[in-house]
């Protein structure tokens, strides 16, 4: 299927305005997080999260939190409340912070003590679990984590994006050029760094299924870039008097239609999710959104941009022979005597 019959955009003509655009959203959402800090979920900072389904439009966030401050000494100032999942569920999502000790049946109580709270403000009663008899005014779930697990978590997930972003340096430059391989690793730094930033702005917690989506983002954005630097390197043997801007911009437009095609698809399906797949996946796929978005950007403008600057005016591999043979002083002919 092709959408564009012999594309010539001037990508390469933009780069420096791309790499503008990129550092004030970097820089703005780094700000973000040093003010206001990126929100992290239960399993990274540690706490617990009861769902409390009512049988009625819930009472307000201040009047849980009140209830909270009163019943268990001002962990009310520290919690989140939220409307959770469909509306028409009345369903509120309370975020304790603080479990206490991580040890056998002390990592339920503050739970248990939420609900108390919640009962002792009349804001109930709130009668054990959802079950299909006792379908509100109930707890829907809860999610318990303790403050060493939260740690372990953090040291993981860590651990997980820099291993991701070494075999990506390590693939590509054995594959293609170093260079290209700093294209793409700095693509792939971009991306992390661009979704953080609008994770940041739109305050969602830095969850499981968030880290899930950025190490879904870095392999879907390095894709997206091997797929221009192979034809880059194709186009390295008939282009070989050509420059590295004209080659990559070539490439970039020889790959523009299924760059489109598969930023389309992958958007149309994580558009369901974000629409259709409840709250568990509501962060999930916004990070997705984000890093389709961003990741398709990147490729076409960053990878390319640093693959450029990175090579200067040096031949690429490729191009030295071409290069040579073109540079070489012609042999005189020798007059006939």
């Amino acid at each position: 299927m092709q959408i564009f019959h012999n594309p010539n955009y001037n990508f390469v003509r933009w780069r420096w305005h791309a790499i503008a655009l990129s550092w004030v959203v970097i820089i703005a959402g780094l700000v973000t997080i040093y003010t206001r800090g990126l929100p992290l979920g239960v399993e990274f900072s540690g706490g617990t999260i009861v769902i409390v389904k009512f049988d009625k439009t819930p009472p307000d966030s201040g009047v849980i939190r009140a209830a909270l401050d009163t019943s268990m000494a001002g962990v009310g100032a520290n919690s989140v409340i939220n409307r959770y999942g469909d509306p028409a569920l009345n369903q509120v999502m309370i975020r304790v912070p603080n479990v206490g000790a991580e040890a056998g049946g002390e990592l339920s109580r503050t739970g248990d003590a939420v609900v108390h709270a919640v009962n002792q403000a009349g804001l109930g009663p709130i009668n054990g679990s959802c079950t299909a008899t006792n379908s509100a005014n109930c707890v829907a779930g809860t999610d318990i984590v303790g403050p060493i697990v939260g740690k372990q978590l953090t040291r993981q997930g860590t651990l997980a994006t820099v291993l991701a972003l070494g075999g990506i340096l390590l693939y590509v430059a054995f594959r293609f050029q170093f260079s290209f391989a700093v294209g793409a690793v700095v693509a792939t730094i971009h991306d992390l760094l661009v979704t953080f930033a609008v994770l940041a702005f739109f305050r969602y917690d830095l969850s499981l299924n968030v880290i899930a989506a950025i190490l879904t983002i870095t392999g879907y954005s390095v894709n997206d870039t091997i797929v221009i630097f192979d034809r880059v390197r194709e186009n390295l043997r008939g282009m070989r008097r050509d420059n590295i801007s004209q080659i990559v911009n070539v490439a970039v437009n020889q790959t523009l239609g299924r760059t489109i095609l598969t930023a389309g698809t992958t958007l149309i399906s994580v558009l369901a999710l974000f629409f259709f797949g409840g709250e568990v996946l509501h962060g999930f796929a916004f990070t997705m959104l984000v890093g389709v978005v961003t990741g398709t950007y990147s490729s076409v403008f960053i990878a390319a941009a640093i693959v450029i600057i990175w090579q200067g005016r040096r031949p690429m591999k490729g191009q030295t022979a071409a290069a040579s043979a073109a540079s070489a002083p012609k042999p005189k002919r020798r007059r006939a005597s």
